[in-house]
């Protein structure tokens, strides 16, 4: 990927030159939720999908307003994090604000895709020390949902260059997860918050553009197992790897998420080789 590619992304652009990979973002205002306080769970279509070990997922799909015949739509697969574990359906949400801004009205007309929110009735990844997290692992409910993208992706006009994996703690370990389970699948994915996978996957990762989102004061997923992480696929020549650390926010979605044109014109811009 090359900085160019980052047009209307100016802190992303200022990051080209840190060979690390790393930009510090200092004064980032509090997240503002007001825009998304009217959407809920009956904004995306609902649907369940079982998967061939029998997992059952309740999931939601929210398409572009209009689709045009004979184009293909990106397709965003949103994971939560484990406040919304559940089966009811709405909590991943509900509880998910993430989820909800991909359908304001403004950012779901700028971003026009496909956006499929399953719902985990267990946690998609575990931690190896639930207490100080450091390495995040797969569970089967994971591979589950990745069926469900495949079976999405089969009855909907998804262009199959475009998957991506985005979400926030829990969501945004998955997000990191999904990549290293499918690597024929996504495009790109931005985890947010979330803990990595073991370091000694990094080679698997260093031709995925991946930009990762952490606050430096996160005492639930600590930003050591990110910041390592990337590092470790530097190391390999990974440089589609970047992260974005927020001085002083805790476990929480950054400020400039949303409306997030910036990360959002980055996501949509990656595409997988046939």
């Amino acid at each position: 990927m090359r900085c160019a590619q980052l047009a209307g992304a100016v802190l992303l652009l200022a990051a080209c030159a840190n060979d690390a990979g790393e930009t510090l973002v200092r004064g980032t205002p509090p997240l503002d939720r007001s825009p998304a306080m009217g959407i809920t769970a009956e904004d995306f279509a609902a649907g369940t999908f079982v998967a061939r070990d029998g997992t059952t997922l309740p999931y939601r799909l929210l398409a572009p307003t209009r689709i045009e015949p004979g184009h293909r739509y990106p397709l965003v697969v949103q994971f939560h994090g484990s406040g919304a574990i559940g089966t009811d359906n709405r909590a991943q949400i509900a509880g998910d604000f993430a989820a909800r801004a991909w359908a304001i009205p403004a950012i779901r007309s700028r971003h026009p895709a496909f956006v499929l929110v399953p719902q985990f009735p267990v946690r998609s990844a575990n931690y190896d020390d639930p207490s100080a997290p450091r390495v995040a692992i797969a569970t089967p409910a994971l591979a589950a949902a990745l069926e469900l993208v495949d079976d999405t992706m089969a009855r909907h006009p998804v262009d199959p260059a475009r998957v991506y994996a985005s979400g926030f703690s829990m969501g945004g370990s998955a997000a990191w997860l999904s990549l290293l389970a499918r690597s024929d699948l996504f495009a790109a994915a931005v985890p947010i918050g979330g803990i990595a996978p073991d370091r000694a996957r990094a080679a698997d990762l260093k031709q995925v553009p991946i930009l990762v989102l952490h606050g430096d004061a996160d005492t639930e997923n600590p930003i050591a197992a990110d910041r390592a992480m990337v590092t470790a696929i530097r190391a390999v020549g990974g440089r589609q790897v970047r992260m974005r650390t927020y001085v002083g926010l805790t476990h929480l979605p950054p400020g400039d998420l949303v409306p997030g044109d910036w990360w959002r014109d980055w996501l949509f811009a990656q595409h997988r080789d046939p």
